[in-house]
Parts: structure tokens; C-alpha cells; sequence
């Protein structure tokens, strides 16, 4: 038997509709009535987890699940750059976001680098390896961590997956061997509930 994740990504915030790096903010409204109108059969899992931040708390809730908090799978931490958007930080640090996006051990925001989130949410995946079934509530940015860790992939590869909000992704581990069944699959139903 294999040990499996589910990992889903938080609801949409404003940060993402409009290209910021997130500060702890709750979903927007528009996401809240999704949830509200569209169910989702929440599989039976022998662990629930979620991030602390308000985002992750707040969809955990409207997918009525319970979790414990995952400290470990707290958003990635951007420093100075919590709240700013991309356009506001490439035209003050062209060169620090530069560094970022294209080497995973830099930190120009003073806060986290890629490679630093992948050995933190690796290290949560690999910490309780017994064959059960966990779901978790957590970030677009550790979601993508864990599918890097997984594959055991050049942390370079982190920005080739995209994972957008209220998504999942299925990952099994098998002895030493990780698999992906799916990463950045659709969450809701296309029609809402009656």
C-alpha cells in the first residue's frame, strides 16, 4: 500500500488576480460563492492538514474539512516583497527578481529562497511515510515544491508547473518511488450543486 497526498490549493486571493506577492489574506468573495454553490466529495483521509494562513484556513472550511495546522506548509516567505506586485518590484529590483526567477538559492527579498521551500515541504512529505491517505489545504508555491521534491527534480523546474487556485494534486509514494497522478487538476464540479 502507498502513502498518498492530496494536495489542493487555496481559493483565489487578490494577490494572485492581480500578480502580488501574498501577505496573509483571506480568499475574495467571488471564491467564497463557488465554494458555497459547487461541492466537492472530500475523500476519506486518515490525516487532514492545512496551512496556517487565512486563505487556507478559510477554503479548508468552505470544503468542510477540519484540519490541524501545518506550519511546515505555510506559504513561501518573500520578504520585503509581501504585498507588492510584480510590475512594483521589477521596476525597483530588475535584477533582484531576476536573481529569483532564475536561481532557486537566491533571496533578494530577505525572506525564503525556492530552494529553501523545497527542503521544507520535502521534509514534511517525507516525515510520516506510513501508508495512509492525507489531505492537505496549502499553497499554489509548496505545491509545486512537493512535485519538485517528488520527482526529485532541479529546483530550476519549480516554475514549469502551474497550479492555479482550487486545484489538486495526487501524489503517491510507493517504497522509495514517488508517482504524480494528476498536479493541477480541476476541484470543483463544472455544475453547482441543486
Amino acid at each position: 500500500m502507498s502513502t498518498r497526498f492530496t494536495l489542493i490549493a487555496h481559493a483565489a486571493t487578490e494577490s494572485q488576480r492581480t500578480a502580488a506577492f501574498p501577505w496573509n489574506e483571506p480568499i475574495t468573495q467571488r471564491e467564497r460563492e463557488r465554494l458555497a454553490t459547487h461541492g466537492w466529495p472530500a475523500p476519506k483521509a486518515s490525516q487532514v492538514w492545512a496551512a496556517p494562513e487565512a486563505r487556507t484556513q478559510e477554503t479548508a472550511r468552505l470544503l468542510r474539512l477540519e484540519p490541524a495546522i501545518a506550519e511546515a506548509l505555510r506559504d513561501c516567505d518573500y520578504g520585503e516583497w509581501r504585498g507588492r506586485t510584480m510590475d512594483e518590484v521589477q521596476s525597483a529590483e530588475p535584477e533582484g527578481l531576476m536573481a529569483w526567477l532564475t536561481t532557486p538559492d537566491a533571496a533578494p527579498h530577505g525572506g525564503e529562497s525556492i530552494e529553501q521551500l523545497i527542503r521544507r515541504v520535502g521534509a514534511w512529505l517525507d516525515s510520516d511515510l506510513k501508508p495512509q491517505h492525507i489531505v492537505t489545504v496549502t499553497h499554489p508555491a509548496c505545491i509545486r515544491a512537493a512535485i519538485v521534491h517528488a520527482l526529485r527534480l532541479p529546483a530550476l523546474l519549480f516554475w514549469r508547473f502551474d497550479i492555479a487556485p482550487l486545484t489538486l494534486t495526487d501524489l503517491r509514494r510507493s517504497g522509495p518511488t514517488w508517482t504524480v497522478r494528476c498536479a493541477g487538476c480541476t476541484l470543483l464540479r463544472a455544475e453547482p450543486l441543486e
